[in-house]
């Protein structure tokens, strides 16, 4: 069972790359929960992850998924991936600032016994984004 589900999120995730959102959607639970925790939202439903996913496509039209690693997990599916793109939509209630955005991301997904994907959550240096777009002062590294 454990492989399909990686499939289904590979799937998925090849999907939002080609801006097919019915594919990127085609085993999320109708009544699916997923919780951006760098935003502090939860997302319920389908029809409400749909818009989220999409949102993240207008904020970075020409935006891939890239370099990803998934991690089977069983009834759970854990990826890493990076997140590229230009920043040409509003992002994060920010508007464009056309730069180049690159970032660390990590889904975990929970999948039931039929292979619907019923719950998830994503973590990522939301900070690191907004100095990206220019919203925040970069952090400087020590040397």
């Amino acid at each position: 069972m454990s492989k399909k589900n990686v499939d289904a999120l590979r799937n998925a995730h090849e999907c939002w790359n080609r801006r097919d959102f019915d594919g990127t959607l085609r085993e999320v639970a109708d009544h699916c929960v997923y919780v951006d925790h760098a935003r502090g939202q939860t997302i319920n439903g389908k029809h409400a992850f749909r818009q989220y996913v999409e949102s993240w496509a207008k904020a970075m039209t020409d935006g891939k998924i890239t370099s990803p690693h998934y991690h089977d997990a069983g009834n759970q599916v854990i990826v890493e991936f990076n997140a590229e793109g230009t920043n040409d939509g509003s992002l994060a209630g920010f508007p464009p600032s056309h730069r180049p955005v690159s970032f660390s991301f990590c889904e975990i997904w929970t999948f039931d016994k039929d292979g619907r994907m019923t719950s998830g959550g994503c973590y990522y240096d939301l900070y690191t984004i907004l100095a990206q777009i220019g919203q925040a002062k970069p952090l400087s590294r020590a040397a």
